[in-house]
């Protein structure tokens, strides 16, 4: 049988609704969106729809979506499309928990002569208000924060942060690829200027994304070329990929309530069984208890190194340790890092993320699965 999967953060399935929609454009609608003959307005059409489906999760206007590859472009459209068009200021401020697709942009802005600050966090992985009141200049042109820790699930001020960033004039940026789907995420309640949005964690594809551009700011563009998406991303569209995103997009509206239940339910589930299994003194929860996304949950089990944990269980359940996209290290990742988690307890640490097809026989497998190697390897 397939291993349980529980890593739901570094991808998930594509919905079978949103496959089906695809479907048609794979076979028959192949014309090029910009062309104006019948074939180029099927596709032409089915991108604006898939734009429409986009803007009702979001809460946007149809002009300030503009479709990139992923999360990752996203993120980099938005820091250094300000930077670049900034004169006059050369200060970005970000957090220390950030995704690399964030940081590391930043610190290469930071190689071309632009001021990069790094605000901490506490030991839930929440930044502090208070802490960008003071660090934040009439030089700051772009706050950048994500909206959800990939690895911890922490909720970030957002609303807050963006009300601060505005009051000195600078651009709020916020990487919301884990939170858009199992939380409502709605441009104007946040405030932000630019939000990036992540296909393959909605179940869309992978290779397909967002970018929020709110309808008065001006970015310099990271590409050049003929005028696609309203002359923000050229490039003729990728319209398969495309309708799947706005597909997987009307399923999370729609479905919303209903999921976010259901992920806080299989979450709570897995964590008491295992605290129940183990003991409280065995078993540590990083990131915020309560403003957390419902379907994250990072462990650490004292004694315990995690990569040895997951390559023991790997055949029975899939997880993570810390962030998917550096599951290879042994340290600790910089995200339990920057929140202090000690480090007799950040070895041990494994990220468990469900998702809409987790069932409670799965959750009720999973914890004998990790309980009883957990129990072995710290008697070892």
């Amino acid at each position: 049988m397939d291993p349980i999967y529980l890593d739901y953060n570094a991808t998930t399935p594509i919905a079978r609704e949103a496959a089906d929609a695809m479907v048609p454009y794979l076979y028959e609608h192949y014309g090029n969106p910009s062309s104006s003959h019948p074939y180029g307005a099927a596709t032409r059409q089915a991108v604006e729809r898939a734009r429409a489906q986009v803007t009702a999760l979001l809460g946007c206007q149809p002009g300030e979506v503009v479709f990139t590859s992923g999360g990752t472009e996203s993120n980099n459209a938005a820091i250094k499309g300000t930077a670049w068009a900034s004169r006059e200021r050369n200060h970005i401020i970000t957090s220390a928990v950030e995704h690399p697709a964030v940081m590391d942009v930043c610190r290469w802005l930071e190689t071309q002569g632009l001021r990069i600050t790094v605000l901490p966090v506490d030991e839930f992985g929440l930044v502090a208000p208070a802490d960008l009141e003071k660090i934040i200049t009439p030089d700051t042109l772009l706050v950048t924060v994500m909206h959800a820790n990939n690895e911890v699930g922490t909720l970030q001020p957002i609303a807050e942060l963006a009300e601060i960033a505005h009051h000195y004039g600078a651009l709020m940026h916020t990487d919301a690829a884990q939170s858009v789907g199992k939380l409502p995420v709605n441009v104007d309640a946040l405030g932000v200027d630019l939000l990036s949005v992540a296909g393959h964690k909605l179940y869309a594809p992978k290779g397909i994304g967002v970018l929020y551009i709110r309808d008065d700011v001006q970015l310099i563009n990271l590409m050049h070329g003929a005028g696609h998406e309203s002359g923000r991303r050229p490039g003729t569209e990728n319209v398969l990929e495309i309708v799947g995103l706005g597909q997987a997009c009307e399923i999370a509206g729609r479905d919303l309530e209903k999921n976010q239940a259901h992920f806080q339910a299989m979450r709570d589930k897995l964590h008491a069984g295992l605290v129940q299994a183990l003991g409280e003194e065995s078993v540590r929860l990083n990131g915020h208890p309560e403003k957390r996304l419902p379907n994250t949950l990072s462990l650490s089990f004292r004694g315990v190194k995690a990569n040895v944990l997951l390559a023991h269980i790997s055949q029975q359940v899939a997880a993570s340790a810390g962030s998917a996209c550096h599951a290879d290290a042994v340290t600790m990742s910089a995200v339990l890092q920057a929140m202090q988690v000690p480090v007799e307890w950040g070895m041990g640490t494994v990220r468990f993320s469900v998702g809409r097809h987790t069932s409670a026989e799965e959750i009720d497998q999973a914890i004998m699965i990790v309980a009883e190697a957990v129990r072995s390897m710290a008697s070892d």
